[in-house]
């Protein structure tokens, strides 16, 4: 059996909790592939309900008194979820074969380059669109898109019954792959935010990791990476298991939504480069690693290396950047995502935060300090969940309830672990400030008193979009909504439809307003100028040899990088229109770069 190609060269990434959790609902018919984050099993549980009423199937409520609970959950609706998408994509085959109008409509949605497109539009031409040519053509060659999922690898909370520590397989992480990997899915599991051996080490539990007699592997791998060395060392941790990575898919360190994982300095066309320069490599290491173990295991060995896709996401925002990432590093996809909040048929986003994003500017959108889990987080000004947080404080009532616990991490107070959003963790640590208090100065204390406070409850902040656009009701104490647009938000200024986003992605029309709009790879160097400065600036503490040397390489790489860009645009045929400009940034980008000082050791 020949697996057919993808209808698109665009896919969804996983966008905070809730804002893809139906986006294979909403989108897999058309052959769009999105990705649903499977973290929040309360927030998938409702979404169970709603779903099953809307479609009027069967639900049978699954309640944290139920073994297994949160895995549970996870398969219940993911199995909800492919059996509504392969409904919806039956449905919609019959209506392109009975309906010109909606088949005319479905092709103006279609890339030129596809060759389906083209395709159907010769049947179209030469009157060949009966109903039965129409609908063999879509059977042999269309297939819903895939329904993949997300887990955040640091995601892996210990959970306890009472005083009783739960044995590992548990933890948040390992039962949400559990959940996916009973589900009646045939799609991958996206892992983000770096390497957890217990959890890579738990998938070697599940045959459907592992190929079968036709090397077909019925679940798939991917993993979220930001350079070479890591997909890598990755590739092979799991390849020394058996066990295949289908996709690696890098995205931006800086210019992406959600959690920013900044490298050293290291910018995405050198990165991209390298993956393209060296993929065979890639491919023959994991596959030599996998082959041995298998052996090992004495479990069926495939004769070729399995396929392996490089796809890319963080920033992307025209049609011809995306066609370039197509064509120059020969990438299988490439994600768009903050673009697509502002798609009411695609993402789920109540109407007040999709029209705060809509009036976004660049300076509305910044990376915050805001997660407990104490990485950089890109965010919104002005969303409720930031009111509330600071009535909060104001009263000095500052913290979160903690209903959901999934980001309960610090063991600092608690050996159960602790969320450092939560009001138990803030009333403890601002008590511990108050004893300084009188060897501080006042702007050192209120600088450490916001370092606390400035903690969010991403948990609830971000599901509640979901529960207010399909009027289920929230309980417990008011967080209002958290969003986590990448910075490309600020160009994009107003609601569209799936259709024009569409035509905007392949180059038929243009959904951008502003002529400002910086190259993606101009605008993440200019971030990680600012995010080196900022480093440089932050420290109010003594500085260290290593920091020092630190700097210096992340200096280093990006005059680096800089210099590849200025090689890549002066010689390539994209950007003929921006290219002056483009490489203009560069280098006064690369002037500032060269002002900015970095510190030296003081020895008494």
């Amino acid at each position: 059996m020949t697996t057919l190609k993808p209808l698109h060269t665009f896919h969804i990434p996983v966008m905070g909790l809730a804002y893809t959790i139906d986006s294979p609902i909403r989108v897999g018919k058309y052959g769009i592939s999105s990705v649903i984050s499977i973290m929040d099993d309360e927030l998938i549980e409702k979404m169970n309900a709603f779903y099953s009423a809307k479609f009027d199937l069967p639900y049978q409520e699954i309640t944290q008194k139920i073994h297994d609970y949160r895995a549970e959950r996870i398969t219940s609706y993911l199995n909800l979820v492919d059996k509504i998408v392969k409904e919806k994509f039956e449905n919609f085959k019959t209506e392109l074969s009975e309906s010109k109008t909606a088949l005319e409509n479905y092709i103006t949605m279609l890339s030129d380059k596809s060759g389906i497109k083209a395709g159907l539009q010769n049947m179209m031409d030469d009157g060949l669109a009966l109903k039965e040519t129409i609908k063999n053509y879509l059977e042999e060659h269309l297939t819903p898109g895939d329904i993949d999922v997300n887990i955040m690898t640091k995601l892996d909370k210990d959970n306890f019954i009472k005083e009783e520590q739960l044995p590992i397989i548990f933890n948040d992480a390992h039962a949400a792959l559990r959940g996916f990997a009973n589900s009646t899915l045939e799609s991958s599991v996206v892992l983000s935010a770096g390497m957890n051996p217990r959890l890579y080490s738990y998938f070697e539990n599940f045959s459907a990791f592992f190929p079968d007699l036709n090397d077909k592997l019925k679940k798939k791998i991917t993993l979220k990476v930001s350079d070479f060395r890591s997909a890598m060392i990755q590739g092979n941790f799991l390849a020394k298991k058996g066990l295949w990575v289908s996709e690696y898919r890098i995205e931006s360190g800086l210019n992406c939504g959600g959690h920013a994982f900044a490298t050293e300095g290291y910018l995405l066309g050198p990165i991209l480069e390298e993956f393209k320069q060296k993929k065979e490599q890639l491919i023959q290491s994991a596959h030599e690693l996998m082959v041995k173990a298998l052996g090992q295991k004495e479990m069926h060995i495939p004769q070729e290396p399995l396929d392996l896709k490089i796809t890319v996401q963080g920033g992307v925002g025209t049609a011809e950047e995306h066609d370039f990432l197509l064509e120059h590093y020969k990438v299988d996809s490439v994600g768009w995502g903050s673009p697509f909040l502002l798609v009411p048929e695609a993402t789920s986003v109540d109407k007040h935060t999709r029209a705060l994003l809509a009036g976004a500017k660049e300076e509305d959108l910044y990376l915050s300090h805001i997660s407990p889990l104490g990485i950089p987080f890109n965010t919104l000004r002005g969303t409720t969940n930031e009111l509330l947080k600071q009535k909060r404080i104001n009263e000095n009532k500052a913290g979160s309830s903690c209903p959901k616990r999934f980001l309960a991490l610090s063991k600092e107070y608690d050996a159960k672990g602790i969320c450092t959003s939560s009001k138990k963790y803030q009333d403890l640590k601002l008590d511990e400030l108050e004893l300084q208090k009188e060897t501080l100065s006042a702007e050192i204390f209120e600088k450490k008193k916001n370092n606390i406070t400035e903690k969010a409850c991403l948990c609830v902040g971000l599901a509640n979009a979901s529960y207010l656009e399909n009027d289920i009701k929230i309980k417990g104490q008011a967080q209002g909504v958290i969003i986590c647009p990448g910075p490309n938000m600020a160009y994009f200024d107003h609601e569209v439809s799936l259709s024009q986003m569409m035509q905007h992605i392949y180059g038929k029309v243009s959904v951008l307003n502003t002529t400002d709009r910086p190259n993606l790879f101009v605008k993440e160097l200019k971030m990680y100028l600012d995010y080196l400065q900022n480093e440089i600036e932050s420290v109010s503490d003594e500085i260290t040899a290593a920091q020092i040397k630190k700097w210096n390489a992340f200096k280093n790489n990006l005059i680096i990088g800089i210099g590849y860009y200025e090689d890549l645009f002066s010689g390539n045929s994209f950007f003929q229109k921006t290219k002056k400009e483009i490489l203009n940034q560069f280098e006064s980008y690369k002037q500032e770069l060269i002002k900015i000082v970095i510190p030296e050791l003081q020895f008494a």
